[in-house]
């Protein structure tokens, strides 16, 4: 496969995000981090392994409104009215910095998950806390073992400071392959990174198995589970790793108020980890100083919230649910989904995909991974959903 490299300033340089261009990188199904390097197949599209890459459309100047935004994970409800009213009372200390209020934050966070607040660092949203934590664990090279494919925010940054990427296949039943990854850790491995329910698949890996692999393997290297979507499920903190900090294991564990919150543009997330790990992060980097006041006192009162999270979790069903069933009835294979959005195969080329249903003012992402063409939506409301499922029988049908 021939790719080039394009770094995010070459990108910006082609005008694809240029003032001119910008509204495009929404639409284009683009990677999620653009800090690191881009590798492109001679047809444009983003290749992230042998096995795993994503449809790019064509850059476009000019790009329709959508009517449907379905495909950067965003809870279409949030966020939560607690959260906002708080937002709006604090807006007025934007002047100040957070500190005192963010370790009352933190402090509430410690408290929820059951560990000491020694054991928490706050980022603005998780995906910073993965590239911080490749940035400094990479400085001096080795490599990273995960999941292919996977979520490629900590993998693209550990490459673009000198680190490999060992990738393992998922299993046919779309599990992590945790045997496979640990006979892959060896002795150059800085990171063993798992995303559970998996991004882009939103498949889950059974927690008895994950949890003995993660105690048994972080005698050995840390271990990185990244449970941005785990809320989703009916119980799924229960099935959560952070209990292994209490037992004293290098592991961490990241969540995000962007999903089930709806605080995607509040930019509020943390990790749990062994101090002496976070000590070693925080040496580098300060992750609190990017969460503004006003998000702070915002996430707060997201916590409190049980009412808007439930209201979440149970139209996110909802509207997965309806996908299924009007997928099915047009005679798409899904892939049952544990989380905010779900994969279906799609027997197009994904690029002429993604050009087709942007026309119909809907936006999704498209891959290729397991010999197949993909598409990922993220669920909306209803109606947006609605407006998918009719995009899909005009395109696909």
């Amino acid at each position: 496969m021939t790719t080039k490299t394009i770094s995010r300033r070459d990108w910006l340089k082609t005008g694809a995000i240029t003032a001119g261009g910008i509204l495009a990188t929404p639409y284009l199904g683009y990677s999620e981090n653009l800090k690191a390097p881009l590798s492109l197949d001679v047809n444009g599209n983003a290749v992230y392994s042998p096995f795993f890459k994503e449809y790019l459309i064509q850059d476009r100047r000019e790009f329709p409104a959508l009517a449907a935004k379905l495909n950067a994970n965003e809870n279409p409800y949030g966020p939560s009215p607690k959260a906002l009213e708080a937002f709006k009372k604090a807006a007025s200390g934007g002047n100040r910095y957070a500190w005192k209020e963010l370790f009352q934050l933190i402090d509430k966070i410690a408290d929820f998950e059951g560990v000491t607040s020694n054991n928490i660092m706050m980022g603005p949203g998780s995906s910073d806390l993965l590239e911080k934590t490749a940035m400094v664990l990479f400085m001096k090279g080795g490599n990273v073992v995960s999941a292919d494919p996977a979520y490629m925010s900590l993998i693209r940054v550990s490459e673009s400071v000198g680190a490999t990427w060992k990738p393992v296949p998922l299993k046919k039943d779309w599990s992590h392959d945790l045997k496979a990854m640990e006979a892959a850790v060896d002795a150059e491995t800085k990171l063993v990174y798992i995303c559970n329910p998996n991004n882009p698949t939103g498949t889950i890996t059974e927690h008895k198995e994950l949890i003995d692999f993660c105690s048994r393997v972080s005698e050995k290297v840390p271990i990185f589970v990244d449970e941005a979507y785990l809320a989703f499920m009916g119980e799924g903190l229960k099935k959560s790793m952070v209990s292994l900090i209490n037992e004293g294991k290098n592991v961490i564990i990241a969540r995000t108020f962007s999903k089930i919150h709806g605080m995607a543009g509040l930019r509020v997330g943390y990790i749990v980890g062994q101090e002496s790990t976070l000590g070693q992060i925080q040496k580098i980097t300060r992750g609190g100083m990017g969460i503004s006041y006003p998000s702070v006192f915002a996430a707060m009162s997201a916590m409190d919230d049980i009412e808007f999270l439930d209201k979440s979790r149970n139209l996110n069903s909802a509207c997965r649910e309806y996908v299924y069933e009007s997928l099915g009835s047009m005679g798409f294979e899904y892939v049952p989904s544990h989380t905010s959005f779900m994969i279906f195969p799609i027997e197009m080329q994904g690029k002429d995909f993604l050009e087709k249903m942007t026309d119909l003012k809907v936006g999704v992402r498209a891959f290729h991974f397991m010999d197949k063409d993909w598409c990922r939506v993220s669920m909306g409301t209803m109606d947006e959903m609605k407006l998918f499922t009719e995009a899909v029988s005009k395109v696909l049908v």
